[in-house]
């Protein structure tokens, strides 16, 4: 599930409403960095447009994964108020729609509801980023989480990704006309 499509499942379409009108649409060019590892940043970006490329520093720039259009950057960040863990740069010209960390945090504190929806959306991506992180290095991934097999909520889960897509698909056309 892309990070987007876990947050716009729990956000509410004047939530979505919000981010379009507080946020800008910024243009990066091919092998610009977005975001420097160790850096702070001051905003929380949703990728538009183009790919981009994670990477940690070390004796070797180690590449961590490939980000496509859809997914946030900066969440880890905007949450526990550290630093970030890993250079972020795109790999062709991308598109993104940057929401200032100061305003983010001004909703965040005047709308109760919106913080909840917020926090509960990211907090679900990173659990659900979490888990696939475990399996992935794990050899025995069904003893692990053995209720990832059996989701009795399959239900919600789907209703909520139909509703996750039409608000992705609804915010892309916006920002992109």
């Amino acid at each position: 599930m892309s990070k987007v499509l876990a947050i716009l499942g729990e956000l509410s379409d004047r939530d979505i409403d919000w981010m379009i009108a507080n946020g800008s649409k910024k243009k990066i060019t091919a092998n610009t960095i977005l975001i420097n590892e160790g850096q702070p940043i001051d905003a929380l970006y949703i990728l538009l447009e183009g790919t981009m490329k994670a990477y940690v520093s070390g004796v070797k720039a180690q590449e961590i994964g490939i980000i496509a259009a859809g997914e946030v950057l900066g969440e880890m960040s905007f949450v526990d108020g550290r630093l970030p863990s890993a250079t972020v740069e795109a790999i062709d010209d991308t598109l993104v729609l940057s929401i200032s960390k100061e305003k983010l945090n001004e909703k965040l504190e005047q709308d109760v509801l919106f913080s909840l929806r917020f926090y509960r959306a990211v907090t679900k991506f990173l659990s659900t980023r979490l888990r696939g992180t475990v399996t992935h290095f794990s050899d025995r991934s069904e003893v692990l989480y053995p209720d990832s097999l059996e989701n009795n909520n399959v239900e919600t889960e789907i209703d909520n990704n139909a509703l996750a897509k039409s608000r992705s698909e609804t915010l892309m056309l916006r920002l992109k006309g």
